[in-house]
């Protein structure tokens, strides 16, 4: 069986799929592509590559001819991968760039086969614009926004709380100059998917627990209508002892390499004292790590930090488990108001 689904239907069925595949080439897959999707790929990237150019400057019936022989090439291994793990009968659902010969060639296959095979129409490209729609209408309005200064333990709290949204997870930043510490961000539109098919989740109409974040996250930027419906709602400035918060910021700052301390201290040189920053590289070549985070802390991200002009209540988070049942009464107390 096969069938053309429109991106509503899709989304709508995404959840029941027991296999999602992405048929697009690995560059394409790597650098975006829909949540949970695997890629067996119609074409790998040199063969997409050759086949384009072909297209473009020499015949497209050749390029056509040549397409179609590395599909069945792919396809004849993807088989044995998706045998081993999907019964015959099992729903796949499956897209390529805009819908076209890569996945429909593939799903073909799959639904002569027994598969129950849903093919998206418009490809990746339907799924993008399904994205940007929803984030440039954003349905929700209700946020309460945890903000203060480094190491507070908002991310903690977030993990606890529900609904909510841990934007510097999904960014894979800290959201500062060492917010890199975590590694290769993802792409914009990775990002976008993913924060899209999260708030798909959640009530338009519930509270949503969300960490204060300027509108960028190192390379990524927040969508905009988010950044502005953040900035309007109910905001915690949530606190903590200084000691708390050097063992928090410690748990990164364990895995910092002399190249990447170097970088960042260069980075925040214009925005800390230069004996502060001297004290800091001092503590760091003799591997005081609680010295260093307690330097940046007090020298610079407190410095740094700008409060909003309103805050609507502040919580100090000395005992984290009072403190999550603090904000869950308020989050019963707000969505009753």
């Amino acid at each position: 069986m096969l069938t053309d689904l429109d991106i509503e239907p899709f989304i709508a069925q995404k959840s029941s799929f027991d296999l999602l595949i992405d048929a697009r080439s690995p560059n394409e897959y790597n650098e975006s592509h829909i949540p949970n999707a695997q890629n067996f790929y119609a074409l790998n990237d040199a063969e997409h590559q050759e086949v384009g150019t072909l297209y473009k400057q020499v015949s497209r019936n050749d390029a056509k001819i040549l397409g179609a022989r590395y599909i069945c090439q792919n396809v004849a291994h993807h088989l044995q991968e998706i045998a081993k793990t999907y019964k015959i009968g099992s729903k796949i659902g499956i897209y390529c760039a805009r819908g076209g010969l890569r996945s429909s060639s593939i799903a073909i296959i799959l639904s002569h086969i027994g598969y129950q095979v849903y093919r998206l129409s418009g490809g990746y490209k339907n799924y993008r614009l399904h994205v940007l729609t929803y984030l440039e209408n954003l349905p929700h309005h209700r946020f309460i926004v945890l903000g203060g200064n480094t190491g507070c333990g908002k991310s903690e709290l977030l993990q606890t709380l529900q609904p909510s949204i841990d934007l510097e997870k999904l960014a894979n930043h800290l959201g500062s100059s060492f917010g890199s510490i975590k590694g290769a961000q993802p792409s914009q539109k990775a990002f976008e998917n993913i924060l899209c098919e999260i708030l798909c989740k959640i009530d338009p109409n519930a509270l949503i627990f969300i960490e204060a974040e300027s509108k960028r996250m190192g390379k990524l930027t927040l969508p905009a209508l988010l950044h502005a419906r953040m900035k309007e709602s109910f905001r915690i400035e949530i606190t903590a002892p200084l000691i708390q918060r050097v063992e928090r910021i410690l748990k990164d700052y364990h895995c910092i390499t002399p190249l990447f301390f170097d970088q960042a201290m260069q980075m925040i040189a214009p925005y800390i004292k230069k004996s502060a920053k001297e004290a800091a590289m001092l503590a760091y070549e003799h591997h005081q790590l609680d010295e260093v985070a307690k330097i940046l802390l007090v020298e610079y991200y407190d410095l740094v930090y700008k409060k909003p002009p309103h805050i609507d209540m502040v919580l100090e988070n000395t005992e984290p488990n009072a403190t999550i049942e603090t904000l869950q009464a308020l989050h019963v107390k707000l969505s009753n108001a």
